[in-house]
């Protein structure tokens, strides 16, 4: 089996939040649709749809609370797993009481109304907020990653060149986000003198991580 941490539950839940989304959209159109005659086959549409968020919602919450039980974890992490589990069990409750709701209409044959409506956004908001906390638990609390890029230094320093010939009037961007132009600050010359410079100072740029690649010339700021 493909090695996925914690297990296929990150893949599965991006299913229920299609399905409702296309699930409230069907069943909107087809409500405004009314009387159209492929208005019936949208809402049918929107019924499948709902079908599939709550069948693979139910497969999700099942794998999430594998992940759950399994996953490594420290005592604040554990604080947001626990409520990322609580909104993904409530809106699942809330979605098989939504699904009821449909069967009974499709067995009486009423057209949903704006109540079942407000339901399903009701449903839709549930599930964003769910997948929330969820994305908050990778990208907050680092749950379930295998490992994490490792920084190059203070600021993600490194060298970077500059190219062989620079431009009189090209300003260079360096690390803290200032801007400079190399004639100025090298040459010591203004842009319009045309005498060039025969004595150049090298100096040792005093910002940690200021560093130029070989073959460029380091200025002051």
């Amino acid at each position: 089996m493909i090695e996925i941490i914690p297990n296929f539950h990150p893949v599965l839940v991006h299913f229920p939040i299609a399905f409702i989304t296309s699930a409230l959209a069907f069943t909107a159109i087809g409500a405004l649709l009314n009387n159209k005659p492929y208005a019936s086959l949208i809402l049918l549409a929107g019924r499948w749809m709902l079908w599939g968020a709550v069948l693979f919602a139910l497969i999700a919450v099942v794998f999430g609370w594998f992940a759950y039980n399994s996953v490594e974890h420290d005592e604040i992490s554990h604080a947001a797993m626990t409520v990322h589990r609580n909104w993904a069990l409530g809106t699942l409750v809330a979605w098989l009481a939504l699904l009821a709701w449909d069967v009974w209409c499709g067995r009486t044959g009423k057209k949903p109304t704006l109540g079942f409506l407000v339901a399903l956004m009701v449903a839709w908001l549930l599930v964003m907020a769910t997948a929330w906390h969820g994305g908050e638990l990778v990208y907050r609390y680092g749950l379930g990653v295998m490992s994490l890029p490792k920084a190059e230094g203070a600021g993600h320093d490194h060298p970077h060149a500059h190219g062989d010939m620079q431009m009189p009037d090209a300003a260079a961007s360096h690390e803290g986000g200032h801007t400079h132009s190399h004639d100025e600050s090298v040459l010591g010359e203004s842009p319009s003198s045309s005498t060039p410079a025969t004595n150049i100072q090298v100096t040792t740029p005093e910002k940690i991580g200021h560093t130029h690649a070989p073959g460029t010339l380091p200025h002051n700021d």
